[in-house]
C-alpha cells in the first residue's frame, strides 16, 4: 500500500478520532461491558477502515490525475520491462 503525503496526513487525521473511540471500546470490554465495549471497538475499526475503502468526491481528481500521470510519464522501471 503506497501512500503519497496527502493520504498519510489523511490517515493520521482518521486514527486521531479512532483510536480514542476504540480504546474505549477496549476498556468497556475489559471492565465486563461486551455489548457497549465491542460497540465501540467496531466503530473506531471501522472509521479506519471506510476511509481506505470510500470513495469520495475529493478522490476523484485524485485519482483521475494518478492515471492521467501513469500514463503520461513513465518511470525507469516501467521502461525496463
Amino acid at each position: 500500500m503506497n501512500l503519497g503525503i496527502l493520504d498519510t496526513v489523511s490517515l493520521a487525521a482518521t486514527l486521531v478520532f479512532a483510536l480514542p473511540i476504540a480504546l474505549l471500546g477496549i476498556e468497556r470490554l475489559i471492565a465486563g461491558q461486551t455489548l457497549l465495549g465491542g460497540a465501540f471497538l467496531s466503530i473506531g475499526v471501522l472509521m479506519v477502515v471506510l476511509r481506505e475503502w470510500v470513495t469520495t468526491p475529493e478522490d476523484v481528481p485524485a485519482s483521475a490525475a494518478k492515471k492521467v500521470v501513469g500514463t503520461v510519464a513513465k518511470t525507469d522501471d516501467d521502461e525496463e520491462e
